[in-house]
């Protein structure tokens, strides 16, 4: 009995190992899943040659607020950031020195005027006398020395008045301009003057600059589209990559050529209305120049590279994969131009080229290019 159940239980073992295996054989022989990637198709378009450039974002107008005159701070009426419109009062230094020092030299001038009056009298007592042959030369001379005298003060203290008022003026701080204020460096209570640096920094942003360098060979090449009749067209390119909006303007070439880089400094106008251009900001220039052609773009992320040279892994109608060796340029953006080896409409994987190989069949997903 104890041999027989022995054999059936090795018996049911054997068939269940039998059963796992055919599962296991089955499972191996089930095809897999083509691969999935994402092409894009070669578009063709019309371009223009391009430069590319390092360019600075320039404020139109820039001007520091300065105290004039010493103080302590009382005033600050508006908030950092913000917009600010030309004549409008942003700082108040206190004024009550300034106009005690007025209300004085109104009342010395009063003083004065008395003096004055009184030195008027006098020179007439004293021509008088002198006319009647009654009074002395002397006399009439040291009365009308007191007249000058008396009139000198006056137009000393009226200067002196006309500075203080001036200084008074200076304790109201406004916006010589309109444009978007920065940060207030001293806070209300503390004493300024004319050594305490700028108190607030006013930026003019809509319309703004763009300044950079160009060699003198690109100058020339400018020069030549110019007498052709086509200006070149100036075009921003964002931290992200995406292109600014606003298409730009040159305005101004410098008259100095940079020794050391052998450069001219140009700068261009953009409308900046929604100030995403800020003052100093480092920024990529884009110079479209000369007449459009027709090309064939494809992105930057397509090209393969190996040593007999560049490649694209191309979908065909059957979704195979078809290695095709190209010739390439630089396009606009992170277009590339191609200049032997697609046509248009064909479509490069840009997306998942680790996962296939020559002949192999795919599952692809078209996406659009972005330029």
């Amino acid at each position: 009995m104890r041999v027989s159940a022995v054999r059936q239980l090795a018996a049911v073992v054997i068939a269940a190992a039998s059963i796992s295996g055919c599962g296991q054989s089955q499972q191996a022989e089930a095809p897999a899943p083509p691969p999935a990637v994402t092409v894009v198709a070669v578009v063709k378009q019309d371009i223009k040659p391009t430069a590319t450039f390092t360019g600075r974002v320039q404020a139109r107008d820039k001007v520091e607020l300065r105290a004039r005159v010493e103080g302590f701070l009382q005033k600050r009426l508006f908030t950092e950031g913000q917009d600010v419109k030309e004549g409008e009062l942003l700082f108040v230094i206190e004024q009550e020195p300034y106009k005690a020092t007025i209300s004085e030299i109104k009342a010395n001038i009063e003083k004065a005027q008395a003096q004055l009056s009184l030195a008027n009298v006098e020179f007439e007592r004293a021509s008088q006398l002198v006319a009647r042959q009654t009074g002395t030369q002397q006399r009439l001379d040291e009365a009308t020395a007191k007249q000058a005298d008396a009139r000198g003060e006056i137009a000393r203290l009226k200067a002196s008045l006309e500075k203080a008022e001036l200084q008074l003026s200076y304790t109201e701080i406004t916006a010589p301009l309109a444009g978007r204020i920065g940060r207030a460096t001293v806070s209300v209570g503390n004493f300024v003057g004319p050594q305490s640096g700028p108190l607030a920094t006013i930026v003019r942003q809509d319309p703004i600059y763009v300044s950079f360098p160009v060699t003198q060979r690109e100058m020339l090449e400018v020069r030549k589209d110019e007498k052709a009749g086509e200006n070149p067209t100036i075009y921003l390119k964002l931290a992200d990559g995406t292109r600014y909006d606003q298409p730009g303007k040159v305005n101004f070439v410098d008259v100095t050529v940079n020794p050391g880089t052998d450069t001219v400094q140009v700068r261009a106008q953009f409308p900046n209305p929604d100030r995403l251009l800020v003052d100093g900001q480092l920024i990529s220039v884009v110079a479209e120049e000369g007449t459009a052609r027709t090309a064939l773009l494809i992105p930057q992320r397509a090209i393969q590279i190996d040593q007999a040279g560049a490649f694209v892994l191309v979908v065909d109608s059957a979704n195979k994969v078809e290695v095709r060796r190209v010739e390439v340029d630089q396009g606009p953006g992170s277009q590339l131009i191609v200049l032997k080896g697609l046509t248009a409409g064909e479509k490069v994987i840009t997306e998942g080229v680790q996962k296939v190989r020559p002949g192999q069949v795919v599952e692809a997903t078209e996406v659009k290019s972005e330029v």
